[in-house]
């Protein structure tokens, strides 16, 4: 019994580890792309176009790699996807051009997109569902953390040993990592613990998950929500550092540490929001969330128009704390009431939105403030647009009312079992 207890905190460990390596370039880039840039004399939209690109072969890897998480295992898709991101992170620092450079990180986004619906199913084969809320806090948190280093951590590397080295040393990090997931990472059984419902889970699989999942509303009002969230998240965390670069006026150790401020508050808030999402009742989550979501477009405003650094900070410190909370809900949701089978397909889907945002909003920024000659107002008030957008579509949301209408009637038992 202890065994198995421990069991899942390594693998809740594991998963921490790996997603700590993943954000960790998705965030270096960031800092990276202002020597790329000046080596290979990229402009605004061009830019843009290369902080985009990672996410195009992302978003494209989240359904696929939720069905390969389903239907294989998620141990196998887990390896899989370290061993990829390893390869082309390595080689992102040996790109040559800008066709090159998105090219690679397009292959980056393949390898490493079926990563996070593999996670969460692997959360749910280990944890129970009061514990899920908690768990996925434990492993986004991660990527908190990694928003705190990276700022601190790339500005010093960029000037220390460049760009291209710092992608080459962690590409050589993720290959350890990966044998790391090959020795520790396992599946857990619970074939001898489903009874009634495992002859239903035998007649759901001849049909598909991926259309199950679709025939639910409030699967859809989490993927809006999702994809309005990440279109704030990836806009903030890809464009601040050259915002106060060239707006603000700052020097690159200075944006450093001012962008290591909001990820700091963020960790509290994402492992707080775990938490605390795990005893709220069936309802009241979602509304909260969904106030929140309204609440960050206000500071997001605020943010656009801060006179101060002291203030833009304070914003942007209280957009990440609400935006912690709201990733943390949706990414459980599906945890909680979907059966294990359809787990990885679904938050698969969900993310999906999440990296289409990802794809879009660098490349809208870098449009745009070009069209402006060089202003990020326009930037600030499509950001806002989208944390409007996140909030309507977590009101709408009716738990109950949306999943009774599934036309599936072998998943709409798989759930009614689950309760």
């Amino acid at each position: 019994m202890n065994a198995k207890k421990n069991a899942k905190y390594i693998i809740i460990a594991m998963l921490f580890l790996g997603w700590c390596l993943g954000n960790f370039d998705r965030f270096i880039i960031n800092y990276a792309i202002l020597g790329i840039s000046e080596d290979l004399q990229l402009s605004a939209s061009t830019t843009g176009i290369v902080l985009s690109s990672f996410f195009a072969g992302y978003a494209l890897m989240q359904i696929p790699g939720g069905w390969l998480a389903d239907k294989f295992g998620y141990r196998k898709v887990l390896i899989a996807a370290i061993l990829l991101l390893s390869i082309f992170t390595a080689l992102t620092g040996s790109a040559w051009s800008l066709l090159s450079l998105v090219f690679i990180r397009f292959l980056f986004g393949l390898g490493e997109g079926s990563y996070f619906p593999a996670a969460s199913k692997g959360i749910a084969n280990w944890f129970p569902q009061n514990e899920r809320s908690k768990a996925m806090s434990i492993m986004l948190t991660s990527g908190t953390i990694m928003g705190v280093v990276t700022p601190i951590a790339g500005t010093i590397l960029m000037q220390s040993i460049g760009w291209r080295m710092i992608f080459y040393v962690v590409g050589g990090i993720g290959l350890l990592i990966t044998g790391l997931f090959y020795f520790f990472l396992q599946e857990k059984d619970n074939s001898k613990n489903i009874q009634v419902k495992e002859p239903l889970q035998k007649k759901n699989q001849k049909t598909s998950p991926l259309r199950d999942v679709l025939k639910t509303p409030m699967i859809w009002n989490l993927f809006i929500a999702y994809f309005s969230i990440y279109a704030v998240n990836w806009g903030l965390s890809s464009w601040m550092p050259t915002y106060l670069a060239q707006v603000k006026g700052l020097d690159l150790t200075s944006v450093g540490m001012i962008s290591a401020i909001p990820a700091f508050a963020g960790i509290f808030a994402m492992l707080a929001s775990g938490y605390i999402l795990d005893r709220l009742p069936e309802g009241k989550d979602k509304l909260v969330a969904a106030i929140f979501g309204l609440l960050t477009a206000v500071f997001l405003y605020l943010m656009g128009s801060a006179p101060t650094i002291t203030m833009f900070v304070t914003y942007q410190s209280l957009v990440t704390i609400l935006l912690s909370f709201n990733i943390i809900l949706i990414t459980s949701v599906p945890l909680k009431i979907l059966p294990e089978s359809v787990v990885g397909t679904a938050n698969g889907f969900i993310n999906t939105g999440a990296q289409f945002a990802g794809v879009l909003t660098p490349m809208l920024i870098g449009f745009l403030v070009d069209f402006f000659g060089g202003s990020y107002s326009a930037a600030f008030i499509m950001l806002v647009c989208f944390a409007l957008l996140c909030s309507a579509a977590l009101f709408l949301i009716r738990p109950k009312k949306q999943l009774m209408s599934l036309e599936s009637n072998s998943l709409t038992s798989l759930i009614e079992g689950e309760k």
